[in-house]
């Protein structure tokens, strides 16, 4: 991945054959998501993150990314992406209730509490100071 840029756009209903079918390639039993963001390299898609946004935080309910592709800071670069996102909408923190990457999630900047993973959202210059 050295050297080539992750282009990371929402998911768009034209995407959802794409979406699918990497879902089964990656031998992940997931209905594609109705709201996410999907992550490209050399116009292939590599990772798919399936969101919810509430009032307050945003829900990541799955992040699936190319099992020949893990360990290359794809799935980090994603949730950067949906930090910045959630920045924008005003909400304050990325939330995962259900896990089976609890070593990925605490490695990226969440903590556990209780069932639950967060991740607290940086609101970063003029967004900070009117808070």
């Amino acid at each position: 991945m050295r050297g080539q840029k992750l282009f990371i756009r929402p998911i768009e209903t034209a995407d959802h054959e794409a979406v699918d079918r990497f879902l089964r390639e990656q031998s992940v039993v997931l209905q594609v998501p109705a709201c996410g963001l999907l992550g490209k390299l050399v116009g292939e898609l590599v990772a798919v993150v399936g969101i919810a946004i509430t009032p307050d935080a945003v829900h990541i309910d799955n992040i699936v990314v190319a099992s020949e592709l893990r360990r290359k800071r794809i799935g980090r670069v994603m949730l950067d992406e949906l930090e910045q996102i959630a920045a924008k909408m005003d909400r304050a923190r990325l939330i995962v209730s259900e896990s089976r990457g609890d070593e990925f999630f605490r490695r990226v900047g969440f903590e556990r509490e209780g069932a639950r993973w967060i991740r607290h959202v940086r609101f970063r210059g003029a967004e900070r100071a009117s808070r």
